[in-house]
């Protein structure tokens, strides 16, 4: 199987503590990733690494095959934490800054929000915008350069059960149109409906990696994890 990303023992750590303690994933391609975790667990540390927003303290970061590099952030997408929004702007014009900043072609504008179904949303301000309908915006800046990987980190945070079912057939989408999406989530639900495979990291540690099979008890999988991997903290302490 082809891996778009892997990592290598990749460590993060702030002054005395180590937030991601040699972690070692493996992202297929063509294929939604779910990386789990509790919060605090390292998650969004690891995903800014790969996202080139921090720098890893130790391990190695392989895109494509090939030692990751700032070349390759043209390849990524990456939503962390708030969308970057204007909210006085609208869908399209939030996204023409967007598009002179990665010097897209502006044709892709409108492909992007139409795949996040914010084709219609006309002069409406983002800042009117609902929950859901700000983070499909976010989505759609993610994309506008047309990447082969998607970090998501959290996308469902705070949203309705409807914006929760749209968000989900979204990063479904994905896949076929190229895009390998790397999801990170607390919600074991709704990860068990929209990933191939995850990855549960706990207390900076990768505690387990695999397919998610159908009928899998993820909460059993999840729960036994995090409690490993405390064990082992506390008696490594």
């Amino acid at each position: 199987m082809e891996m778009m990303l892997q990592t290598t023992e990749l460590c993060k750590s702030f002054k005395k503590q180590k937030a991601v303690n040699e972690v070692s994933l493996n992202i297929a391609k063509g294929k939604v990733y779910g990386l789990l975790g509790p919060n605090g667990a390292g998650k969004s540390t690891t995903l800014k690494m790969l996202a080139g927003i921090l720098k890893p303290t130790a391990g190695e970061i392989y895109f494509n095959g090939k030692p990751w590099s700032r070349k390759v952030l043209s390849d990524i997408g990456a939503l962390i934490e708030t969308p970057p929004i204007y909210e006085n702007l609208s869908a399209k014009e939030n996204l023409k800054v967007r598009s002179l900043l990665l010097g897209t072609d502006e044709k892709r504008i409108d492909e992007a929000l139409q795949i996040v179904s914010l084709a219609n949303t006309g002069k409406k301000k983002a800042g009117k915008f609902s929950l859901g309908m700000k983070q499909r915006l976010g989505i759609a800046m993610a994309i506008l350069g047309d990447p082969k990987l998607l970090i998501l980190d959290e996308p469902g945070n705070g949203l309705d059960p409807i914006g929760i079912e749209e968000l989900r057939g979204l990063i479904r989408s994905f896949p076929a149109q190229g895009i390998t999406v790397i999801l990170s989530s607390h919600i074991l639900s709704e990860v068990q409906l929209t990933a191939d495979y995850v990855g549960i990291i706990s207390d900076g540690i990768l505690g387990y990696e695999g397919p998610l099979e159908q009928g899998q008890d993820l909460e059993e999988l999840f729960l036994n994890v995090v409690k490993k991997n405390r064990r082992a903290g506390e008696a490594y302490a």
